[in-house]
């Protein structure tokens, strides 16, 4: 799976779009975030894309860990959400179609945000 790096200059909604993308692929996403302003917009980005996929019946929430993280050489400690639904995600997951409304980000595209 791939970790999405959020970034305090990483769009919210748009990096929601990615969370929901994945969600709906994979039945979970992993953030992480380095830095107060990083954890503000990647907390805003889960409220964002629990919008997108309510509609599908989808509950989602997340669980904050810590994590260390090699950035240039330096170990900087990071904090990992990872996203998960309340309700069971293999009943709801469906393919996306073209004409649902959203942004279509896909999760390889912010993957080094």
């Amino acid at each position: 799976m791939n970790v999405l790096k959020i970034a305090s200059t990483s769009v919210a909604s748009a990096a929601a779009g990615a969370v929901a993308n994945t969600f709906r692929e994979e039945g979970v996403a992993e953030l992480q975030a380095i830095g107060p302003k990083a954890v503000n917009q990647a907390v805003k980005c889960i409220a964002i894309a629990r919008g997108y996929v309510a509609p599908s019946g989808l509950d989602l929430f997340f669980v904050p860990s810590f994590v260390e993280v090699d950035v240039n050489g330096e170990t900087r400690t990071g904090i990992r959400f990872t996203v998960r639904s309340r309700t069971p995600p293999a009943a709801n997951l469906r393919p996306r179609s073209r004409h649902e409304e959203g942004p279509t980000a896909s999760a390889e595209a912010w993957k080094d945000i």
